[in-house]
């Protein structure tokens, strides 16, 4: 089974759980998880191939969605779930699959298409970092500077980095075979038809007026929502509006 980080303790509320993006992990939505346990169970796990959890040879979005429905049964087979970019996919992928697991979904800046943007430059850059001269995470930072310039983007990809075993925790083989589908989608002849929310950053490209119909067609309670001032990375830009728009939408009343 997938490492599961747990926050908070059971209600009358299904746990919220929320997954990461490509390159992520569970550590990377600590604030964002321990606040909204305050009102019931949190659940994040790392998706495969992704921080503690096992390494496997295919990357698919349907073998990640029957990854986090193993999660869910074991956590009381429901769950409000929450997926940013590669992990909105595979939570997509899992509503549409196991609706009756699936309690509301919020889907954070992407939408159930191919893009044609490829993250193999990412991969190219942590493959340069020679890890025999890192003793710090700064010092993996100071070298993923040469080919990747967002300091932000070096601090996140660093949060997977075991120095004392010096390796990334990543299956960068199978991620850079499986980039393809990644980046594509599943056909899949079914819808869900509970409340679902897309989230994007008013600043990002990802969702876009023309993925609507698609979206309504598998997704027939969707509704859309954006960010002001934020990009892909709409949760750690904008993490209070993010907060407030996730509270919001898991309050609201039908």
């Amino acid at each position: 089974m997938l490492n599961v980080l747990t926050y908070g303790t059971d209600t009358a509320r299904p746990p919220l759980m929320i997954v990461h993006g490509l390159f992520g992990s569970a550590r990377n939505w600590n604030v964002i998880a321990r606040r909204m346990s305050e009102t019931r169970r949190v659940i994040a796990p790392d998706l495969r191939n992704h921080g503690n959890s096992f390494q496997a040879d295919s990357h698919s979005y349907p073998d990640m969605a029957a990854d986090l429905s193993k999660v869910i049964d074991a956590h009381g087979g429901v769950v409000d779930l929450l997926g940013h970019s590669m992990g909105g996919k595979a939570a997509m992928v899992l509503a549409l699959k196991q609706p009756e697991q699936v309690a509301r979904l919020l889907v954070a800046d992407i939408a159930p298409v191919a893009y044609g943007h490829s993250q193999q430059h990412f991969i190219d850059a942590m493959r340069a970092v020679d890890l025999s001269q890192v003793s710090r995470r700064a010092d993996a930072s100071a070298q993923l500077a040469r080919r990747v310039s967002d300091k932000t983007l070096q601090s996140f990809f660093t949060q997977s980095l075991d120095v004392k075993e010096k390796r990334w925790l990543y299956n960068l083989d199978v991620l850079e075979r499986d980039m393809a589908l990644i980046l594509g989608f599943p056909e899949i002849e079914s819808r869900y038809d509970g409340l679902a929310l897309f989230l994007s950053g008013a600043n990002s490209d990802y969702v876009l007026p023309k993925h609507r119909p698609l979206i309504r067609s598998l997704f027939p309670g969707a509704r859309f929502a954006k960010i002001p001032d934020a990009g892909h990375w709409l949760h750690a830009e904008q993490p209070r509006a993010f907060e407030a728009s996730l509270r919001a939408f898991l309050d609201y009343r039908a």
